[in-house]
């Protein structure tokens, strides 16, 4: 297996999780648990089939998410957080801080994914 060259810590987080739609993808499966790829779809609406479907594939990869193929027919493949990727949470939970303290009028939040759960304060 070929190494990946880095010249620090800070590197290795973002080579796993920078990416168009890494951070959504991980948000929505710790927060929402197993979902299929449709339901990722309808939740990261700024995305192309393609794109997800390679985002998938490297976090996956990366050992952050575990993909399982049901064998039935139309197969069936759902998508987990895995204890590494769930070690993310927190580092997740700042980003989305950090983008509600500083958005400002450059920026039209159309489909939020941060705060409180549905029916929580």
């Amino acid at each position: 297996m070929e190494k990946i060259q880095v010249t620090c810590e800070m590197e290795v987080t973002l080579k796993m999780i920078g990416g168009k739609c890494k951070p959504l993808i991980l948000e929505s499966l710790i927060s929402q648990g197993t979902q299929r790829f449709s339901q990722l779809m309808r939740q990261i609406t700024q995305v192309s089939q393609r794109t997800l479907t390679n985002q998938l594939r490297e976090l996956e990869k990366d050992g952050l998410i575990c993909r399982t193929v049901y064998p039935q027919v139309p197969p069936r493949v759902e998508y987990s957080i895995t204890p590494k990727g769930r070690s993310l949470e927190t580092i997740l939970e700042l980003m989305c801080e950090w983008g509600e303290k500083n958005m400002d009028d450059r920026f039209e939040l159309t489909n939020p994914q941060c705060g409180p759960e549905p029916g929580q304060p």
